[in-house]
């Protein structure tokens, strides 16, 4: 049966994962809707493999529901297959193939028809910046390289979902970058991603939504926008100074929107309340009190910032 709310991509209703006496995930109710690029982030052994395996129909939860595109995952595994796109964290490859060959086999069992495998294929190996390898043997290449190839296979069948544990694990700091890129590009394209990870830095730049997880259970959960904006009730503005005017506080709060600001080593910072002609405002009050101002600008929350200010870093 399909779900009675069909419009998330991905959804899971109080969804639990044990193994013998050790609960994996608990109590999991999880939506991500169309287009967004999920981050799944936790320390190791938070709960987020079990997580993907449920999703990927590789493993039973204990109980709950899960819908991938409105199909019951326990009942239209099917269906869900033709749909999702999964990349276990260390996938393998298989090293006696070149790289074409490999990914023409499970181009071949998603039925993706002769005539359209090799175009298919090629560009794949181009956006995973691998063409140049096409006629390699599978073995020879670095880990990071059999990452991308792999990356490469889980897109073969253009899938609406992805599933993607680690996938930046062995990847040099370029292939980062480049991996990076062709997430956002599968977002733009309606691709919806949940992407697995306990590198912070690896989601921050691209996840448009987040899921924070310790212990089995998902504490936290939505875009990283309104995240942020439930965290702080004030925009963090930080003004940098050539100088530090003696009364330099009391020159910043007499502003109406300020509600507070703190001094220290040729910078202001301060809690806002204001939006951005307010802002503005605040700058020409700043230079007309003669303010010697180097730098003004809003100090930006980061997927990291979320996570130190939950303080989530027990191992379950």
């Amino acid at each position: 049966m399909t779900s009675p709310d069909s419009n998330p991509m991905i959804r899971t209703i109080d969804m639990r994962v044990d193994y013998d006496d050790t609960t994996a995930v608990q109590d999991m109710n999880l939506s991500i809707e169309a287009g967004e690029v999920f981050g799944l982030i936790g320390p190791n052994g938070a709960g987020k493999t079990s997580t993907i395996r449920v999703l990927a129909t590789l493993l039973e939860p204990t109980y709950g529901d899960v819908y991938i595109g409105g199909f019951d995952v326990a009942e239209q595994a099917d269906e869900v297959h033709k749909i999702l796109g999964y990349m276990p964290d260390l996938a393998p490859v298989y090293d006696d193939l070149r790289v074409w060959e490999f990914l023409d086999l499970f181009a071949a069992a998603h039925f993706v028809s002769k005539r359209a495998r090799r175009e298919r294929i090629d560009d794949l190996l181009q956006r995973v910046d691998l063409f140049a390898k096409r006629d390699a043997m599978a073995g020879t290449l670095s880990r990071g390289m059999k990452q991308r190839v792999c990356l490469a296979k889980t897109l073969l069948h253009d899938p609406q979902v992805l599933l993607l544990d680690e996938p930046a694990s062995g990847i040099d700091p370029m292939g980062r970058i480049q991996m990076r890129d062709l997430l956002r590009e599968l977002g733009r394209d309606g691709k919806t991603v949940l992407i697995s990870s306990h590198i912070l830095t690896e989601m921050s730049e691209f996840c448009t939504s987040v899921g924070i997880m310790e212990k089995g259970r998902l504490v936290l959960s939505g875009r990283v926008d309104d995240i942020i904006r439930e965290m702080h009730a004030y925009r963090k503005l930080t003004v940098e100074l050539i100088d530090v005017p003696a009364n330099l506080v009391e020159i910043a709060t007499a502003h109406s929107h300020v509600t507070a600001a703190v001094s220290t080593d040729h910078r202001l910072e301060i809690d806002f309340a204001g939006g951005d002609e307010d802002a503005a405002d605040l700058l020409a009050h700043l230079l007309r009190e003669r303010v010697p101002v180097k730098a003004f600008y809003e100090a930006k929350t980061s997927v990291e910032d979320i996570l130190m200010k939950l303080d989530v870093r027990e191992v379950s």
